[in-house]
């Protein structure tokens, strides 16, 4: 799997990372035995960045008890998601304790009071228990105070929605991470799912092959890691095998912008129900 730096200060990382929304939100067994060998299985196949946030319920702690000994392998994004007073301070201590004292990278969750939160996460960054701070949104509607955010030097990575069907994210904030040198993290690469249920042309698949893409899921991550302002993209999976499958979309040769726009036109036309 490729190797990208994090934006310019950041740790050179693979490609594809691993998102904990829904699929980690479990409790008991065997629900949390299957996110423990999902996390196992993403180890072994290359994946080093795992995305979480206390937005996703049980996900943090399921994801820590997952790493368990491998966490100094990981690299750990979290997020806080303080909606009212005092929870910034419960969230953050509650982190620490799931990742062993650690968070790599801390982001402000779809900016959430941030005029709180941030200086709390730049105080952690200075004395080491976090490495990076970020910010994340999904709205379009606070892309304006999201690039504030970015522009302001306060913080490392930027982490956006971006996949065949929705490029307006890259297409306003790409350009900025770029020139800020901020590194870039992409959720919702395969919609939040959905984008599965579109059938491709068998001819686009068979002329995306060479590419080393086998699968529909494969060619929806290559899409979005062919734009080399991307990072580390995050899908999400419950399902045993494909954190392999996922991980092996992380390798060049990457699409070309003709081969790129011939997948995001399977999305201008109806859906089609898989068989």
């Amino acid at each position: 799997m490729e190797m990208r730096r994090l934006g310019s200060r950041g740790p050179s990382l693979p490609v594809v990372g691993m998102g904990t929304w829904k699929t980690f939100d479990v409790r008991g067994d065997p629900a949390e035995r299957v996110r423990h060998q999902l996390v196992s299985e993403a180890l072994r196949a290359g994946t080093r960045l795992f995305d979480s946030s206390p937005m996703y319920g049980e996900a943090e702690r399921v994801l820590g008890e997952a790493l368990g000994h491998h966490r100094k392998e990981a690299f750990v994004a979290t997020k806080v998601w303080a909606k009212v007073e005092g929870e910034r301070d419960e969230q953050i201590a509650s982190a620490l304790r799931f990742f062993q004292g650690q968070v790599d990278l801390y982001q402000i969750h779809n900016l959430s009071r941030q005029a709180e939160v941030l200086p709390k996460l730049l105080e952690l960054r200075s004395t080491g228990q976090v490495s990076w701070v970020g910010a994340t949104h999904y709205r379009r509607e606070a892309f304006g105070d999201l690039a504030d955010l970015m522009s302001s030097g306060k913080i490392d990575t930027v982490q956006v929605p971006y996949n065949a069907r929705d490029r307006e994210a890259a297409d306003r904030l790409l350009p900025l991470a770029e020139e800020l040198g901020l590194g870039v993290l992409v959720m919702k690469p395969l919609g939040t799912g959905d984008l599965l249920h579109q059938v491709p042309p068998r001819d686009l698949m068979e002329r995306l092959r060479p590419k080393g893409v086998a699968t529909w899921a494969q060619v929806l991550l290559k899409w979005v890691l062919s734009d080399p302002r991307v990072d580390v993209v995050l899908p999400a999976t419950s399902v045993v095998g494909r954190p392999t499958e996922n991980a092996a979309s992380g390798s060049p040769p990457w699409f070309d912008e003709e081969e790129r726009e011939a997948v995001s036109r399977v999305f201008s036309k109806p859906a089609q129900a898989s068989s």
